[in-house]
């Protein structure tokens, strides 16, 4: 392309070459005379410094040309043969004419050296063919008028991107548009609606229709006479997303059907990948407000690539993508599911491990277990226990705290925080504790208002968790109660709603569990089995609720729970809240081990102490730490404190 070049270009700041400001070159073999120009453009550390400008085959030279207002030379034909602007070589291939040229530049002396050369060359994905850019008749959309309610009304919050550091992307994206190059040379595709009547610049018109395009030819031509048969309408085919910035609009067939476009239009959300939010999000936005004047949807998803654990993506070039179907033979649909959503947050990408699907499975497993664990009790007329009744209260409570949790969790697109959140709620508040709680004894019968409560709590559960696990809680539901109609399908069921939530008895059941796991604890590392009764001395420091003594007493199989300021000889014991709790020795009970762990707890806590005190007693850390920082080191220390002494007077009582 060396006979297209129509300008030599410099980098000002190249000191190399300040000599050559305002003269002229020759362009070798045509021996044309072209300037010299200067742009911060060229890099100056790139080859020599000087860029030889053809701007009808170099994109970026194009620009150059139009910012120089440098003449525009084509040396190509359309089957990549040299065009008679070329002067020489006319008619010949570009790839025979590129090994003569080097010849006859040689012979002409004007090659310094040959040497290799890497470059960014384009080829075609079909033929693998170097892709020779050259000038051509194409049809423009203008979009800077477009772009500004596009960008505007992301901007402000009017579209809400999920999440919301697209924004920028977005913004960088839409500040720098350029006009919508719509032509593509395909056989297949909307065809451009222009149709020629004759071979002048603007002998051509615009319309929907041939028919159309008749009348509007003969008006702008004046010849009276046009058929049909003398318009030739554009080759060329419309780009992709010139069909697809319509979507929102023409799948409810927008432009006809008023009645569709205007209940379903504006749409609430879409969800796609950040790697098209200009070529397909952007787009529709602005279609949005140009043909309906108002936004296609509310909220803009983005999704992350899928990554195997190796931080490649995923591919079948690669092999390191799994069979879906092979996921679920193995995991179940449903556990497959929880696995890609354990790894989904919002716009990052996903690094997908199967044990994630594994996870899932066990999910499943687990919802199943608790559902065959409540429908094979057996229910009977009898008098609510107190430990069900409070358990009921709780557990609406904290169902009702879940359900706003999961709301505001939908509303903001956090896929990943919603399934850890009703993960939770499910194993451990529903399985772990509350169904524990209630659970009747070995062979016994449960009360019918626990039981009746008990199903509705499931069917609040089922209807949370199906947007994730459509299929075991579309079993469940239906298994749970009899249903008659289709219309009653958990898929169509109403989402729960929230009702009063008692902060107060949600703390009080913080408090209980903390006792409960650590009496279970103590049961555990000493071996003393739970059919064994055991006794609770509380000694009361902070004073303590009694609201769920009555689980307590159940969970633990304790015989009685004592409160005083007494500390029994003889004991384990823990702190909660403040409070020392105390479970008296039973008859197999090793003390002297028991003071051997005491010892090695005692040693760990000074040693935590001192590492506390040490941090306190840096004036520089004093000085500078936050004073909520400092608040929680001082609660260390004072916690510390008390723990050694609490631990020193126990090592005293097991050795009396």
């Amino acid at each position: 392309t060396i006979m297209g070049d129509t300008a030599i270009c410099i980098n000002p700041k190249d000191e190399r070459y300040f000599h050559l400001k305002e003269k002229k070159a020759i362009v070798p073999i045509v021996q044309r005379e072209i300037p010299i120009i200067f742009d911060e453009y060229v890099e100056m550390e790139f080859g020599t410094g000087c860029l030889k400008v053809t701007p009808a085959h170099d994109v970026n030279d194009y620009e150059l040309g139009k910012k120089f207002n440098l003449p525009i030379i084509d040396v190509f034909n359309e089957d990549g043969t040299m065009a008679e602007a070329a002067q020489l070589y006319i008619g010949e291939d570009r790839f025979v004419v590129r090994k003569k040229i080097a010849k006859d530049l040689e012979q002409l002396g004007l090659i310094a050296k040959i040497e290799e050369h890497g470059n960014k060359v384009g080829f075609s994905e079909r033929t693998d063919v170097i892709i020779e850019p050259r000038l051509s008749l194409q049809w423009f959309v203008s979009m800077k008028e477009l772009a500004a309610p596009a960008l505007e009304n992301v901007m402000n919050g009017n579209i809400q991107f999920h999440p919301a550091k697209f924004k920028n992307t977005y913004k960088y994206w839409m500040e720098n548009i350029k006009d919508w190059c719509i032509s593509r040379q395909l056989w297949w595709g909307h065809r451009i609606p222009v149709y020629y009547f004759g071979e002048g610049e603007n002998d051509f018109v615009v319309a929907r229709t041939s028919e159309e395009a008749l009348m509007k030819a003969i008006e702008k031509s004046g010849i009276k006479s046009l058929l049909a048969s003398n318009l030739k309408q554009d080759e060329d085919v419309l780009d992709t997303w010139f069909s697809s910035w319509l979507w929102p609009i023409s799948v409810f067939d927008g432009f006809y059907n008023k009645k569709e476009i205007d209940y379903y239009y504006p749409t609430n959300d879409l969800v796609t990948a950040p790697e098209i939010m200009f070529f397909w999000v952007a787009r529709m936005i602005m279609a949005g407000y140009e043909y309906k004047k108002e936004m296609p949807f509310k909220n803009v998803y983005f999704t992350g690539i899928v990554r195997d654990q190796q931080g490649r993506k995923m591919s079948k070039s690669l092999g390191n993508s799994p069979d879906p179907l092979d996921l679920i033979t193995k995991y179940g649909a449903d556990g497959v599911r929880v696995g890609m959503l354990f790894s989904s947050p919002a716009g990052n990408d996903l690094l997908f491990d199967e044990a994630l699907c594994e996870q899932g499975r066990n999910f499943s497993n687990k919802i199943w277990n608790a559902f065959r664990l409540v429908k094979g009790w057996e229910v009977d007329i009898k008098v609510q226990p107190t430990s069900s009744k409070i358990a009921i209260e709780w557990f609406e409570s904290k169902m009702n705290q879940v359900i706003l949790e999961l709301n505001d969790a939908y509303q903001k697109f956090k896929l990943s925080e919603m399934l850890m959140t009703v993960y939770k709620f499910v194993w451990d508040d529903f399985c772990a504790w509350y169904l524990e709680m209630i659970k009747p004894p070995y062979l016994e019968s449960i009360d019918e208002v626990t039981y009746t409560k008990t199903i509705s709590f499931f069917e609040s559960i089922v209807s949370l968790l199906h947007p994730l696990m459509p299929f075991i809680t579309e079993e469940i539901w239906h298994l749970l109660v009899e249903r008659k109609t289709v219309q009653e399908s958990c898929v169509v069921a109403n989402w729960p709603t929230s009702g009063a939530i008692d902060k107060n008895l949600l703390l009080e059941f913080e408090a209980a569990s903390e006792i409960i796991t650590n009496i279970r604890n103590i049961r555990k590392s000493n071996n003393i089995a739970f059919k064994e009764k055991i006794n609770l001395v509380v000694s009361q420091t902070e004073k303590k609720s009694k609201l769920f003594d009555e689980l307590i007493l159940k969970l633990c199989n304790i015989e009685t729970i004592k409160y005083g300021n007494v500390k029994p000889s003889n004991s384990f014991s823990f702190l909660s809240a403040g409070n020392e709790y105390f479970v008296p020795f039973t008859s197999n009970i090793d003390t002297t081990a028991e003071i051997l762990k005491i010892r090695e707890e005692l040693k760990y806590t000074i040693g935590f102490l001192n590492s506390v005190e040490k941090k306190l007693d840096n004036q520089k850390f004093v000085g500078n730490a936050p004073e909520n920082v400092l608040a929680i080191e001082r609660k260390k220390q004072s916690d510390a404190i008390l723990k050694i002494k609490n631990l020193e007077e126990k090592i005293t009582s097991y050795s009396s």
